[in-house]
């Protein structure tokens, strides 16, 4: 991989142990990739991290939650109000670009876009639960 541009959105990366940078199968949104993803990388366990760019023109329509490990949100460009469940109540945050957030282990969280966004996602996927919003 290394030298080969690559369009992050498209092929994310994993961050392995051994410091290791590897480029993913494109990336289709589906449930199924995710889960080949987490099958294949299964041996870094808890340490392992998903690495990509979402960009988005509409508001989620699922909660998640990262229990193993913290998730690092920057907004590239556009706004993102993301809202995360804390302690009984939901807490909001509106990002712009170049503002971040994290999302603590174990903290359900989903997102309201206005327009068009892109975030830059490292998310500590093992384990990861979804709901209906």
């Amino acid at each position: 991989m290394s030298g080969d541009t690559f369009d992050l959105g498209r092929f994310p990366v994993h961050l392995g142990m051994g410091a290791v940078v590897k480029r993913l199968p494109e990336f289709d949104g589906s449930m199924e990739w995710y889960e080949r993803y987490g099958a294949s990388v299964a041996d870094d366990g808890a340490e392992g991290r998903l690495v990509t760019i979402h960009r988005m023109s509409s508001p989620w329509e699922t909660w998640e939650m990262h229990p193993k490990g913290e998730e690092l949100v920057v907004c590239l460009e556009g706004r993102i109000t993301l809202h995360q469940e804390v302690d009984g109540g939901v807490r909001t945050a509106t990002l712009e670009a170049g503002h971040a957030i994290v999302n603590p282990p174990g903290v359900w969280h989903t997102a309201d876009v206005e327009g068009a966004a892109t975030a830059f996602f490292i998310t500590a996927g093992m384990g990861t639960e979804i709901r209906p919003r």
